[in-house]
């Protein structure tokens, strides 16, 4: 690993150097944009680094396993999207609780405008709800130097500190000077206290007094610590943190700014001196008040009555993320950079891009057959997180509830429960092992009739094709055997299953005729691997399909109803664009006439 130098990183690539340089030696995920690109790099380095390194079959299974790694002496590393900490908030808020032996950082990507999330969910309020000590960076620098400081922080404390970045910090891209890296402790040794790691109510009390005494150091840390720093001198001032922080340097100029890297416990006497010969404060954060509301508190008890602007005076907004265009939308009360103004439009107007299934996606030959299966009469689709979300769109149009990961099967037995209708279930098959197996035993358990189809595309794809464990493991030096999929269905008491190859439409329809006739819980496996991980293996098959003309009757069902994005149309003709099609066949398939031919 190269100890010197200067590297132009994404900030990702910044966050996984910084493990290296705080001498991490264990760290879990379950990937999630915005922070899968993190995963993919320790996939690769992890063992070189001497770093234990796992892809967990979900947040709280990862944040359990960097905890007990923690309590056993070795620094650990948990992190996951925003929503993920959602399910690892079990062991998250416990952990608080029972403190650490060795530095333990967990890092939570939010994803502000939901870019590629189901929510916006500000998840700083975790930390004041499980009374965690947090830090925030604003570049990819930041990003490296802060999470080796969340270690040294974590291990002055005792227990761990949440670590949480923005979408646009995590894939910026900026200039981040290498460092020596220690060799980390891979090896510990747990050290038995019952009193302090066994939370029964007894111990879970005392846990309790530990853990409002570490927070009132942490704030004693946040008051000295520097990542919390003033820059200019002005009468009017600007409190900021993450990347809004970025903007603001770069586009307001006679401003004193107070730059909050250590969040919480915000630096109260720090905030308090700020204040102070203030003309007005303004507050620049994305999504809540979490600052403005710490600030007006502190102005409050402190008898200040400057003028303090944000979100609660209407004059910024609560919803998605900020940009230069937020900020000289405050014109009025800053002075601009020379310079700078309203961004111009673009030049050029791109066409719009909506995202589709890939050419040759197994998904939308399973999304076609279940149409086919259920006929006029329809259903209620209750789809999940993953590529199989945009069975959305037209014309499959198989997606009326998504909530969150697992949530289709769940869903699936309400509405089975609560209505008369034919209710069919669509689940990935890394979202099933991640959360759908105790639905699915719910359902069991409970007698809920509907029709659950897992699109098993043996990886874990929209996140960027990682690893799960219906494939098994073979990265960091440990191989595993894959699951599989249909014992285990069985084995959760399900008796009516099939699994099939979706790129066989006609048995395909077959199965998914037989499924949702069946009065009772029934699974269908549609099993294909994603055509893209075939393409990069160089394992796709060489054939390819051409339109017979003579044949076409221009009834654009391959167009209209299969939709596949290497089929368009033009002047009035079909044409197969052979740049995109990876010669699955399913158009063929679904022509009426035949008329989409095999070519040498």
């Amino acid at each position: 690993m190269a100890n010197g130098g200067r590297l132009l990183l994404l900030g990702n690539e910044a966050i996984a150097r910084g493990l290296i340089e705080a001498g991490a030696g264990l760290a879990a995920t379950y990937p999630g944009t915005p922070s899968s690109e993190i995963g993919g790099i320790l996939e690769d380095i992890a063992s070189q680094a001497g770093m234990y390194f796992e892809y967990s079959v979900n947040e709280k299974v990862a944040m359990e396993v960097a905890g007990a790694a923690a309590v056993s002496g070795v620094r650990s590393f948990a992190f996951m999207k925003h929503v993920g900490l959602n399910v690892a908030s079990d062991a998250f808020m416990t952990l608080s609780y029972t403190g650490v032996r060795a530095g333990m950082v967990i890092m939570t990507a939010d994803d502000p405008s939901c870019h590629s999330s189901q929510n916006e969910q500000d998840n700083r309020f975790y930390a004041k709800l499980g009374l965690f000590p947090m830090v925030e960076p604003s570049t990819p620098a930041e990003a490296r130097d802060m999470l080796v400081e969340a270690f040294r922080i974590s291990e002055v404390l005792g227990c761990p500190v949440l670590y949480r970045t923005t979408t646009r910090v995590n894939h910026a891209r900026g200039a981040v000077e290498l460092r020596k890296a220690p060799a980390p402790v891979r090896k510990g040794k747990f050290e038995k206290d019952p009193q302090r790691f066994v939370t029964v109510p007894a111990h879970a009390r005392l846990g309790r007094i530990e853990q409002l005494k570490r927070m009132e150091h942490a704030l004693k840390m946040s008051e000295a610590s520097p990542l919390n720093y003033t820059v200019g001198s002005s009468r009017i001032g600007v409190i900021t943190s993450g990347v809004t922080y970025t903007y603001a340097r770069e586009w307001l100029e006679g401003v004193e700014i107070l730059k909050l890297g250590f969040t919480n416990p915000v630096p109260e006497e720090k905030v308090r001196k700020f204040l102070e010969g203030k003309q007005k404060i303004v507050v620049l954060e994305e999504l809540e008040p979490f600052l403005e509301d710490e600030v007006r508190r502190i102005a409050q008890q402190c008898g200040s009555t400057v003028e303090i602007i944000g979100k609660r005076t209407g004059h910024l907004p609560r919803a998605f993320e900020f940009s230069p265009d937020t900020i000289i939308s405050l014109a009025p009360l800053f002075k601009v950079r020379k310079g700078k103004g309203p961004l111009p439009p673009a030049a050029l107007k791109l066409p719009s891009r909506p995202p589709v299934l890939c050419a040759g996606c197994p998904h939308r030959a399973t999304y076609y057959a279940v149409k086919r299966a259920v006929g006029k009469d329809g259903a209620i689709y209750s789809s999940d997180i993953g590529c199989y979300t945009l069975g959305v769109q037209p014309p499959m149009q198989c997606a009326d509830l998504v909530l969150s990961m697992g949530s289709s099967i769940g869903a699936a037995g309400g509405f089975a429960e609560a209505t008369d209708q034919k209710v069919v279930s669509f689940i990935g098959d890394s979202t099933f092992f991640h959360a759908g197996i105790p639905g699915l035993i719910n359902a069991v358990y409970n007698g809920h009739k509907f029709t659950l189809v897992i699109l098993d595309n043996r990886t874990t794809a929209m996140t960027g094709h990682q690893p799960n464990p219906g494939i098994g493991r073979e990265y960091g030096g440990v191989e595993s055997v894959g699951l599989k999929l249909e014992p285990l269905v069985r084995a959760c008491g399900v008796e009516q299953v099939r699994t099939v190859d979706p790129y066989d439409i006609k048995a395909t329809v077959e199965a998914m005729k037989e499924a949702v006739s069946y009065d009772g819980l029934s699974v269908v496996i549609a099993e294909h691997p994603c055509p893209l991980l075939r393409r990069k293996e160089g394992k796709l098959a060489p054939v390819r399909y051409a339109i017979d003309q003579s044949k076409c009757v221009h009834c654009y069902t391959c167009v209209s109803r299969f939709s596949c994005p290497a089929l368009s149309k033009e002047g009035g003709d079909v044409r197969i664009d052979m740049s995109m099609c990876i010669g699955c066949g399913g158009c063929a398939q679904v022509c009426p006439k035949q008329a989409i031919e095999v070519i040498q």
